[in-house]
């Protein structure tokens, strides 16, 4: 009867202990805050604060998890903003009454930057879906760019 009282004890003992130990310890809370950041895809803060946390405790797995996947998520949106950057280069030329063979030749350029990046991007299980799609979306729509400006 005592062993049937004592075991779950010492079991919700422990539970307690391990779970104080990782409120308390500093690296696990940096972990904790910088999956906060990242869920709220703040990625530059979420990644020097797993960094932070990884310095503190390399064992620590979370910390180590969550850096990898800002560090993924910020090659993303930079190619995002680079995307989007160009585009509006992009369109700046097409508003002019005339494109000409070195217009075209930009453009060209710029399409062919924007889709050799997006192959350089390493898509994981990990990574926020949202910026994945976004990425392809801007991938598919230089292509679709490129093509015409071949033609």
């Amino acid at each position: 009867m005592n062993s049937k009282i004592v075991l779950p004890v010492i079991a919700i003992s422990l539970l307690f202990i391990m779970g104080g130990y990782f409120l308390i310890n500093p690296s696990y809370q940096k972990s904790i805050q910088a999956k906060y950041y990242y869920e709220m895809g703040e990625y530059n803060e979420a990644y020097t604060l797993a960094n932070e946390a990884f310095s503190l405790d390399v064992y620590n797995r979370m910390a180590s998890t969550v850096m990898a996947q800002s560090k993924t998520s910020l090659r993303y949106v930079k190619y995002i903003d680079m995307a989007k950057e160009y585009m509006v280069k992009i369109n700046e030329i097409a508003k002019h009454e005339s494109i000409t063979d070195t217009d075209k030749a930009k453009i060209k350029i710029m399409s062919e930057i924007v889709i050799d990046s997006y192959a350089k991007l390493a898509p994981s299980v990990i990574t926020d879906t949202d910026l994945v799609k976004e990425a392809a979306t801007h991938h598919k729509n230089f292509e679709q760019l490129l093509e015409k400006v071949n033609r």
